[in-house]
């Protein structure tokens, strides 16, 4: 990237940084860190564009409509707005735009109509934060602070629920495995995430064995 482009990447991170100061510990700018580093590694490795990948990456989760009261259009608008305040290019805003609204998970039974290599790279590394070992600590942390139980056995997964259900869910830590993490291993878009996504999948396939004896007392 040239100078330019690499200060405008500079005024992005200082903005998410400042935006996501009270964010939810597993959404906050730690994640939106951890996505951008894994996602430069992941475009390196798959030649995709790294001024729209820096972009998308810090910008993806600016406004989660999981904390704007489900309205999906914030965070697209609050980076379009920004963006343009910097006189980034129509063209990149718009692809970076596309990244932010197309990204999610809840969207997977949908038709998308928007591809690039870019928002696969992004997505694969917003995924792989959402497994492992850290996306086990995300996945309490968020249940926590929406005060779900950690498990219940008479409530089972429900993995086929719809956009709808999904974006309503109330149930406990324990069936977001099921319900989502470990599900993303074979949503993986580019070779580099589905590699990465191998060992992260099979420590949380460890972990859930290792709960269910401690919770049986057999541990």
């Amino acid at each position: 990237m040239d100078k330019e482009k690499q200060k405008i990447v500079e005024e992005t991170e200082v903005f998410v940084k400042k935006q996501l100061t009270e964010a939810e510990g597993g959404h906050d700018w730690w994640h939106i860190y951890r996505v951008w580093k894994l996602a430069l590694r992941i475009a390196k490795e798959e030649q995709a564009d790294l001024y729209v990948v820096n972009l998308g990456a810090l910008l993806h989760d600016i406004a989660d409509a999981k904390f704007h009261k489900g309205d999906e259009t914030i965070g697209p608008r609050i980076a379009k707005e920004f963006l343009l305040s910097l006189s980034v290019g129509e063209e990149v805003v718009d692809h970076v735009i596309h990244i932010i609204k197309y990204i999610s998970f809840k969207n997977r039974n949908e038709k998308v109509p928007f591809v690039s290599k870019e928002l696969q790279v992004i997505q694969d590394a917003d995924r792989l934060d959402a497994i492992g070992a850290i996306g086990i600590a995300r996945a309490f942390n968020f249940g926590g602070y929406k005060g779900r139980a950690l498990y219940n056995p008479s409530i089972p997964p429900n993995p086929e629920q719809s956009k709808a259900e999904y974006k309503a869910a109330k149930a406990p830590t324990i069936n977001h495995f099921y319900e989502k993490l470990l599900l993303l291993k074979d949503m993986m878009n580019t070779p580099t995430g589905k590699r990465m996504a191998e060992g992260r999948h099979q420590f949380m396939e460890q972990y859930l064995e290792q709960f269910y004896d401690e919770w049986e007392g057999k541990r």
